[in-house]
Order: C-alpha cells, then sequence, then structure tokens
C-alpha cells in the first residue's frame, strides 16, 4: 500500500460518502415500480423500487405518504441517497406519488376503499349552497382557463358577487400543500365566504392527480365551509369532488349551479310586474265598482232619510195648522178677554156690566155683560 494512499475508518466513509452524495445530488426524483412494500409499527416505510435491471432499497416515514401503495404500482418518489452505518445503503424518501395511469387509477382505487370505509363520502354529510351567494371563496390557478371561465359565466349570469381567490398550483408536487393551505385559510377568517369552490380545468390523470390526493380529500370533507368542486371534464371524477357537498361537471357548470341567470330572473321580474300591474287594476275597478255601489247606498238611505224627515215635518205642520187660533176663530169659535187682556174660561170670572172683548177670525168686538149663565 502506497504510503500516500488515502484510508477511511468505516465510520469517516459513511460521514464522506453521505456528505459528497449531499453536495452532488441533495435531493433526487426516480420512477420504478414498488416491490415488497409494508409498513413498520405503522410509523415506518419500506419498499423496493424496481426496473427491469435493477432494485432500489427505499425507506421513509408514514407521514410522506399521501396515498395507499400495494406491488405493482409504478411510482415517482423523490428523496436523498443515504449509506446508514449499519443498515447500508437505501434512498430516504421525502415525498411519493403514483405515476401512470394504472397506477393512478389504483391508488384512487385503494384511497376510495379507506376513506369510504371512515365515510367521507356518505350523502348524509352533504350541505345545501347558499343560492346566490354572496360572497365566494375561490381556490384555482389565476393564470387558467378554468378561473377565467368561471369568472365569464359569473359576470354574465349573475354580476356584483364578491370573489376571493386564494392562487395555487393545480398540479405538480406541491398543488396538494398549496389546496390544503388555502382551504385552511378561508375556513380560518372572521368572515369566511358562503361558499368554498375549488376548479381547475381538464388534463390527464397524472395532471388531475393533486385532488384525489388524500390530503386534498380530507381538507375538502372537514371543511366548515359548505365546498363546490369541479375538476377537469365531465367525465372526469376526482375524490374531492366526491367528499365535497356539491360537485360540478366543469368549472363553468360550477358557476351556473351557484347562480341564477338574470336573463331568465328579469323575465320573471316582466312577468311578475304584469301580473302585479293586472291585479292592480282589477284591484282598483273592484274597489270603484264597490264605492259605487257604497254611493248608491248612500244616496238611497239619504234619499230615505229625507223623505221620513219631510214626512215628519209634514207631519209637525199638519199639526201646527191643526192647532193654529186662527183656524179655530174660522170655524165660528171666538177669543173672549177681559179689560186686562186675560183670556176667559168660565163665566163665573166675569160681572155684570163688564166690559168683555171678543177676537174673531176677522175683527174684534167690545160687548158689555147684561146677562151671566153658569155651567
Amino acid at each position: 500500500m502506497a504510503f500516500d494512499e488515502l484510508v477511511f475508518g468505516v465510520t469517516d466513509f459513511v460521514n464522506i460518502f453521505n456528505q459528497t452524495m449531499e453536495t452532488a445530488y441533495p435531493e433526487v426524483l426516480i420512477e420504478g415500480e414498488v416491490k415488497n412494500f409494508k409498513i413498520s409499527r405503522n410509523k415506518w416505510l419500506y419498499f423496493d423500487l424496481v426496473d427491469e435491471e435493477s432494485s432500489l432499497r427505499c425507506f421513509g416515514s408514514v407521514y410522506s405518504l399521501n396515498t395507499p401503495l400495494e406491488d405493482g404500482m409504478m411510482l415517482r418518489v423523490r428523496g436523498q441517497p443515504r449509506l446508514h452505518h449499519l443498515f447500508g445503503f437505501s434512498f430516504n424518501v421525502t415525498s411519493m406519488r403514483p405515476i401512470g395511469e394504472g397506477s393512478l387509477k389504483k391508488a384512487a382505487e385503494l384511497l376510495t376503499q379507506k376513506l369510504t370505509k371512515e365515510g367521507l363520502f356518505d350523502l348524509s354529510r352533504k350541505r345545501s349552497l347558499e343560492y346566490p351567494p354572496e360572497k365566494i371563496g375561490l381556490i384555482t390557478s389565476s393564470q387558467s382557463a378554468a378561473y377565467a371561465d368561471f369568472i365569464k359565466v359569473i359576470n354574465a349570469r349573475w354580476s356584483g358577487l364578491m370573489i376571493e381567490l386564494e392562487d395555487v398550483q393545480v398540479q405538480g408536487e406541491a398543488a396538494p400543500a398549496q389546496i390544503v393551505k388555502a382551504i385552511s385559510q378561508f375556513n380560518s377568517t372572521v368572515n369566511p365566504p358562503d361558499v368554498l369552490v375549488i376548479i381547475r380545468g381538464g388534463g390527464s390523470a397524472d395532471d388531475l392527480m393533486a385532488f384525489s390526493t388524500e390530503e386534498v380529500t380530507r381538507a375538502v370533507a372537514s371543511s366548515r365551509i359548505p365546498t363546490l368542486v369541479a375538476i377537469g371534464h365531465e367525465i372526469d371524477l376526482s375524490l374531492a369532488e366526491l367528499a365535497a357537498d356539491k360537485r360540478a361537471s366543469t368549472p363553468s357548470n360550477a358557476a351556473e349551479l351557484l347562480t341564477p341567470d338574470k336573463k331568465d330572473y328579469l323575465a320573471q321580474l316582466a312577468l311578475l310586474q304584469d301580473d302585479l300591474s293586472r291585479l292592480y287594476w282589477q284591484y282598483l275597478k273592484k274597489a270603484n265598482q264597490a264605492l259605487n255601489a257604497q254611493a248608491v247606498l248612500i244616496n238611497q238611505n239619504i234619499k230615505r232619510l229625507i223623505n221620513l224627515h219631510q214626512q215628519n215635518l209634514q207631519i209637525q205642520a199638519n199639526l201646527v195648522e191643526a192647532l193654529n187660533p186662527n183656524n179655530i176663530l174660522k170655524r165660528g169659535y171666538s177669543i173672549i178677554s177681559d179689560s186686562r187682556g186675560k183670556t176667559i174660561k168660565s163665566s163665573s170670572e166675569v160681572s155684570l156690566n163688564s166690559l168683555l172683548r171678543a177676537r174673531l177670525y176677522q175683527g174684534e168686538l167690545t160687548a158689555l155683560v147684561k146677562h151671566i149663565k153658569g155651567e
């Protein structure tokens, strides 16, 4: 052995190797097929990542597992190559996700079964949405066609709503964490929106994978704000949509489900105005007819009262006429009074040779009493 040949102790070599790998490959993405997958103590993950020629031992925490796994699935893992001082070389996994249509479908099936058993998709959990809402919390990418379509349809159908946007990535590794954070932020506000809307446009199964991850699905299910989710096209169905209170087939359909069409609403208002106008004139007509009938009745009652009073007045006039002294005098009677003007009612009230005045119907007489005869 040469004098200047470098010799490491085992521990030194492990440390130097890990330092070299940290410098050269601080983080690595690897794709392969899962073999020998197992979970130890509900805490640690162990599996092999293989291709046609090689096998790589992988190690990680269950917290990096965002979807159920089983052997045979294709997986993309992110992590660091490490040489353990006791257990040898392995790939320390920090995150992972299935790739390929078959593996994505299988992962979704496994997660669906798990969450279904927990009741996350039960219809009894579904809540009704405010219609139309005054305030909408929107989670999507501000640069996406889904966002543009949603805003366009909302404004065309029912403008004036308050829309608060949480701009997030809607695909890729960072997407699930951003979506979950946005849901949490909306739920923690003092004045939360009436509805939480999560949308993105169409894409491949891999593009839409973020909305079928366990963390996003659970965040949607646990939201205290009612949720409306529309991911992809009508034929696409994500787990977040299953967990939501309401699912829309497309982002544009989500806008339609939330708002009435103001054209239809204005047409209904016009019909209602016509109905109210018709009812108003019908009411006025009936009221006028009722007033006319009352006026006729009042006139009849007034005429009846006038006639009755006229009859009473005539009776009183006839009685007054009958009791008029002149009418009595007209029949040949006279009114006798003494010289003081006192009316004489009895012969006992006069004496012989007294002067009496007799009032006749026409004129008066003065008479000298010559004879008195009692009753």
